[in-house]
């Protein structure tokens, strides 16, 4: 059989993430009716886009009305930096102490909570002469990072005393957004604690998606935007009055690299956990484990092929994985879908009994992005 490799994507192998630009754009736009009137819009971009790509995605949502942008790291924030990316940027995670003077060198905000934190921005100012800008965390019931709120109002009063600081905001971290009544509390606590200081000039955040979506009530300043901009929702309260309608930006792509026919009795991939119950047509594609697809998912999921749903056969490979196309007309080279219009994720997250975040940040070990419109 001739191999047909129609396409024009010029990537130099048979497996690819697509991310649809048009779907980032859309989907903001829309979850601007949610977002409190009048607020600033922080796109959380960390884990390179929840796996879709921060470099790359960030002019569409600066062009969209996106106002900061949010990474896990200093080094995420560089990546956005180097490729010439001129909008603030916040370190949402710890930031180590030595490497205050490259945040300060760069522009990019830091989240501070520890005195070690004031100490390491005063030494910067005494070396560069550069304020390190910050957004002071207060934890409220996470308990992960953050101030709690027998040190917190003492720690910002000395952070707004200090010439070598610059600070921007406050913001905590909901823990429970999907519950009103933990979240509540979480809410009560971060506001006695800045009702105490002067907040003039700082931007107060708190709200996640799910609280965008959920909570049209709350007031702050700037709302943080992850999963949703991709596309995907996170929990919501079940009484959640008005939900946004969003569009998946990430697909998931393989080209058929082979098909064949196997034998009633026989077995497919390792340890033969399929048996082949009659003659069967097997397409294979390349992509396995190592791409960030689960082995957990074997003999569960369903792929996509001109217009059919044809099921997953035998363990997914580190790099391969087969397809029963048995009732399917299809060429080598045809592409199937594991993700994407007619696939979506949560499938398999609920087969793992995970949540989407995590399979959406995997897939980006050696899948090329391709991006479209």
């Amino acid at each position: 059989m001739k191999s047909v490799r129609t396409s024009n994507i010029n990537i130099k192998r048979d497996a690819w993430v697509e991310v649809n630009l048009d779907a980032i754009e859309k989907n903001i736009l829309e979850l601007k009716n949610f977002v409190r009137k009048g607020a600033k819009i922080l796109a959380v971009v960390k884990a390179d886009a929840y796996g879709h790509g921060s470099v790359m995605l960030a002019p569409t949502l600066l062009a969209s009305g996106v106002n900061m942008l949010g990474v896990a790291s200093i080094d995420e924030g560089m990546d956005l930096r180097n490729a010439k990316i001129d909008v603030p940027i916040l370190v949402l995670g710890a930031a180590p102490v030595w490497a205050f003077d490259y945040a300060a060198e760069n522009n990019i905000s830091l989240s501070l909570f520890s005195p070690h934190h004031i100490e390491a921005a005063e030494l910067t100012y005494k070396k560069t002469g550069l304020k390190t800008k910050a957004h002071i965390k207060l934890d409220t019931g996470m308990n992960r990072i953050g101030l709690t709120k027998d040190k917190a109002v003492d720690f910002i009063k000395k952070v707004q005393k200090s010439n070598a600081i610059e600070l921007l905001g406050i913001f905590t971290h909901l823990a429970n957004s999907e519950d009103r009544v933990k979240t509540k509390k979480q809410l009560d606590i971060y506001n006695e604690i800045v009702s105490q200081i002067d907040t003039k000039g700082l931007i107060l955040h708190y709200a996640n998606t799910t609280a965008s979506i959920a909570y049209p009530d709350l007031k702050y300043d700037m709302a943080r935007l992850g999963l949703a901009l991709y596309g995907l929702l996170p929990d919501l309260p079940p009484d959640t009055k008005k939900i946004p309608q969003l569009t998946p930006a990430m697909g998931l792509k393989g080209r058929i690299t082979n098909i064949h026919t196997a034998q009633k009795g026989e077995g497919v991939s390792y340890s033969h956990t399929y048996i082949f119950d009659k003659e069967t047509k097997v397409a294979t594609i390349p992509i396995g484990y190592a791409d960030g697809v689960s082995r957990g998912l074997s003999n569960k999921i369903y792929g996509y092929l001109n217009g059919k749903k044809v099921k997953q056969i035998g363990n997914i490979t580190m790099d391969q994985m087969m397809f029963d196309i048995s009732d399917v007309e299809a060429n080598e080279g045809d592409v199937i879908e594991l993700i994407g219009e007619h696939i979506s994720i949560n499938e398999w997250a609920k087969i793992l009994n995970t949540i989407n975040y995590e399979l959406i940040c995997r897939l980006k070990v050696r899948l090329s992005r391709v991006y479209t419109r």
